[in-house]
């Protein structure tokens, strides 16, 4: 059964997640990818679900996979948004290889690494540091799927971001969409 402050939690959870990924965004010039990340959880395909399984302090679609074994919703978002890693992932033509990570764009990685850096703050609240999106990707870099470049761009900037802070790493980031390749 959903429980009706769900829906407002929710909807708060992801609002605060897209106005900072967006406020990120905005910070190092990518305004449009600003303006339109994760546009499709408010869609009832990704909301419902969002709203269903709703906990607060962590994704529900988390916890869609503990009771089903996956999250629609999940296959639903990441196949709508270029910022995940597992939208590139694909077969080459040679099939032998089976499943690759491709190379992202730049625009997206730094997008991927503000959704990064916003999720940690959104469900770590008070306990945010600057280590936090390092942290959780270590814990789930085993099970990523990803091209050699883009994985060595994210974690360029997840390190810089808990060695050196925000404002440097943005910097960087800002230096780097100008040159227009990683």
């Amino acid at each position: 059964m959903i429980k009706l402050k769900n829906i407002g939690n929710h909807f708060r959870t992801i609002t605060e997640h897209k106005l900072l990924v967006m406020k990120h965004c905005f910070q190092v010039g990518l305004y449009r990818q600003g303006l339109l990340h994760d546009l499709s959880k408010y869609g009832p395909e990704e909301f419902a679900s969002g709203v269903y399984y709703y906990q607060g302090n962590r994704s529900p679609h988390a916890a869609a996979r503990e009771i089903h074994g996956f999250s629609e919703a999940w296959l639903h978002h990441k196949g709508r948004n270029k910022h995940h890693f597992e939208y590139w992932i694909d077969y080459t033509s040679k099939k032998e290889e089976g499943l690759v990570g491709h190379k992202m764009p730049l625009r997206y990685v730094v997008e991927m690494f503000m959704d990064r850096i916003a999720a940690s703050k959104v469900y770590k609240g008070k306990d945010y540091t600057e280590r936090s999106a390092l942290e959780y990707y270590e814990r789930e870099k085993p099970f990523i799927l990803m091209h050699r470049d883009t994985r060595a761009l994210l974690e360029r900037l997840l390190h810089m971001l808990a060695e050196k802070g925000e404002a440097r790493t943005f910097a960087y980031i800002r230096k780097l969409l100008k040159k227009g390749n990683y």
